[in-house]
């Protein structure tokens, strides 16, 4: 099997036990993507996977040995996983880095407005999204409150079959004449996406009603939003995709097709010569920033934590260590989508379908805010795909003048690492309920591990 071919897709490559296990890594993924569906329970689905394959927070040692299993819990928001390897820390790690947050709503902290006798919640959106997609769809409320008491409520409405929704309003095309001659941006704004939650009262008021329902069912008061992380979804869980069932459309593939594929990885490699590290980074999508994103400084602390294992807590040997290390950026990139042909490049597109995607830069305009990936790291990670016949492709953010994006590339490249991004290509990117190929989560999944695994 080739594992570059830009003219057979990677079903027609695969044999027929490879298709069987395509369809149950699917299964598997799928059920990730259903309980995963905020970054709290992304790193709550993630340690819980860790700690039943052997692993242990990183403070339980007071010495690193080959296959050690460690990990670090950052603020329950982000999560890293490491397996020792022979050679020590300071030599230099593998690492795939991805994240759990993804493109959503969030509650403002006072959330709670009652107009013309509906009652709805003020939200602001995270990450880049489209607003006009957002609308006139069922939609779940998922989080956690603080009470002034400072008890922890868990609030998940929508998700269970059996519980009411959320739903923002869009305006009928009898009456949506001036709306039709705006531009997309403009026809949804940002303080429109304010879902229904309410309209049942004794009185004349509604909000009342509603914040009386929220402190019988949860204790909550309104203060209480004040010191509240809700986020808004999709309330459509996972679904497979085609009469042939090859594609899965769920909420939050950006970049959840990643992490699971690196999780699965990292689960399953075996121990090897470099020490193994996945990632599960926060705050990728609103700039990697605050004390759970990589700009924060935990990512550093973890590293300097294993080389104060060995007795080296000089500043110098954690450079020597990032000077060493190699990452794989695990983050999604566009697949060329036919309906919208004018706005990729074919030629350096990724293909829907044809495997793991590299992507050597991304920034916009003249490469502006990317790492760009240079030739002799490049070399090695093909080698790496071409002899473990992993399905790989080229791809790149769109035409040049097009537009663009960025990832944690950058940051790591700063550091000094050597750094790539590759992920999956998929359709729909930031949409509510984005569309990725099977075969190509899978690939992911066989990209990661065979990095994890090399020398």
């Amino acid at each position: 099997m080739k594992a570059f071919d830009r003219e057979h897709s990677v079903w027609q490559r695969f044999t027929p036990e490879q298709r069987q296990e395509v369809l149950a890594y699917g299964t598997n993924y799928r059920q990730f993507l259903d309980t995963a569906r905020t970054e709290r329970l992304a790193n709550k689905e993630i340690l819980r996977q860790a700690r039943a394959a052997g692993f242990k927070p990183l403070t339980d040692y007071t010495a690193l040995q080959k296959g050690d299993k460690v990990y670090w819990d950052q603020k329950g928001k982000s999560v890293i996983l490491a397996v020792i390897g022979e050679q020590p820390p300071e030599e230099g790690l593998k690492i795939v880095g991805s994240h759990i947050d993804c493109p959503r709503l969030d509650l403002k902290a006072m959330p709670v407005v009652e107009k013309d006798s509906i009652v709805y919640f003020k939200t602001h959106y995270y990450g880049g999204i489209l607003k006009y997609q957002w609308v006139c769809l069922p939609l779940s409320l998922l989080g956690v409150v603080y009470t002034a008491a400072g008890e922890k409520i868990e609030v998940s409405i929508g998700d269970d079959p059996e519980d009411p929704v959320l739903y923002i309003t869009d305006l009928l095309p009898h009456l949506g004449k001036d709306q039709a001659v705006k531009k997309l941006n403009e026809a949804i704004t940002g303080e429109m996406l304010m879902p229904i939650i309410g309209l049942h009262s004794d009185t004349s008021e509604v909000k009342p009603a509603i914040l009386q329902f929220l402190q019988d069912k949860y204790g909550i008061e309104e203060e209480d939003f004040a010191s509240a992380e809700l986020e808004i979804v999709p309330a459509q869980k996972s679904r497979e995709v085609g009469l042939d069932r090859s594609m899965i459309m769920a909420h939050g593939q950006d970049d959840r097709v990643c992490s699971y594929a690196n999780l699965a990885a990292i689960l399953q490699a075996k121990s090897a010569h470099k020490t193994q590290v996945a990632l599960f980074a926060d705050k990728e999508e609103i700039g990697s920033m605050g004390n759970t994103g990589v700009q924060a400084s935990y990512f550093l602390d973890f590293m300097a934590e294993l080389l104060a294992l060995r007795g080296h807590t000089e500043d110098i040997y954690l450079r020597r260590l990032l000077r060493k290390s190699e990452v794989l950026s695990a983050d999604v990139c566009a697949a060329l989508d036919p309906n919208f042909e004018s706005a990729f490049e074919k030629n350096n597109a990724g293909k829907f379908g044809y495997g793991i995607a590299l992507c050597k830069y991304t920034g916009s305009r003249g490469k502006a805010g990317s790492s760009d990936a240079n030739g002799e790291f490049l070399i090695k990670v093909r080698t790496i795909f071409n002899e473990n016949k992993v399905p790989w492709q080229i791809s790149e953010l769109g035409k040049v003048d097009q537009g663009g994006g960025g990832t944690i590339a950058y940051i790591m490249a700063n550091w000094g690492c050597e750094v790539v991004d590759c992920g999956v290509a998929m359709l729909s990117m930031h949409a509510p309920l984005e569309l990725v190929a099977k075969t190509d989560a899978y690939c992911a999944y066989l990209a990661y591990k065979a990095f994890f695994e090399s020398r």
